[in-house]
């Protein structure tokens, strides 16, 4: 078994098949398909309903890149909310910074960290999900904004790329200008993002079904027991 590691994204895998020579058995997060939740705390904590906000979760560290959705998202024309939702432990200088660039933006809300039923109906009723990282190992929350039948725009890196094929939106990655261009879009374009919503789901699930990673693992354990 020590001669077969366990990654959890292809740039892993890559990264030590260049650096080590090393092969690796790659196996990746997996998802469940959940039930869409109708806005209720989303309501009443932030005054939030269904298809009225662009969403990002995420910890809210610099390599996230939730200062470029920021940047783009104040040159777009919306009546969209922009919701940011994270953890701000250990990060304050880039809080500050993502505050200062939201500025007196009434329609940019910090949620702070979200969980349990806030997060599930923050989920079920986004109007898109967006990911601006510019690094990422195997990124479970675009798992399950999917698995939720998001609408996804994500940046172009491997990581991002390679688990949405074409089922979602990709912008060049730290390209603010290309980032506004796709939100527009989205904004602009309800059938657009219906048809991505359409596809979300069923495309995720099916591809990282929760049941068949765990099954991979578990074979790749008993596999180094012999």
């Amino acid at each position: 078994y020590a001669d077969e590691i366990m990654v959890l994204s292809k740039g892993v895998q890559d990264y030590f098949k260049q650096t080590y020579g090393r092969d690796t058995i790659l196996i990746p997060n997996g998802v469940s398909r959940p039930e869409n939740v109708e806005a209720d705390l989303l309501t009443k904590k932030f005054g939030l309903h269904k298809d009225d906000y662009i969403c990002a979760l995420s910890r809210l560290t610099e390599e996230k890149g939730i200062h470029y959705l920021i940047e783009a998202y104040q040159n777009v024309k919306t009546d969209k909310k922009l919701v940011i939702a994270g953890d701000t432990s250990d990060t304050d200088d880039y809080v500050m910074k993502l505050k200062k660039l939201a500025g007196n933006n009434p329609n940019i809300i910090f949620t702070g960290f979200v969980s349990g039923r806030t997060l599930e109906e923050l989920y079920s009723n986004a109007y898109v999900y967006v990911l601006p990282s510019k690094l990422e190992g195997m990124p479970l929350s675009l798992l399950e904004a999917m698995s939720y039948g998001n609408c996804v725009i994500g940046s172009d890196i491997a990581e991002i790329a390679d688990v949405v094929e074409d089922k979602a939106l990709l912008f060049r990655k730290r390209d603010v200008g290309n980032l506004t261009e796709k939100l527009q879009m989205v904004c602009d374009d309800q059938e657009l993002v219906q048809k991505y919503k359409s596809e979300a789901a069923d495309y995720i699930c099916n591809k990282y079904d929760w049941d068949d990673v765990v099954d991979r693992t578990l074979k790749l354990y008993r596999k180094g027991r012999r």
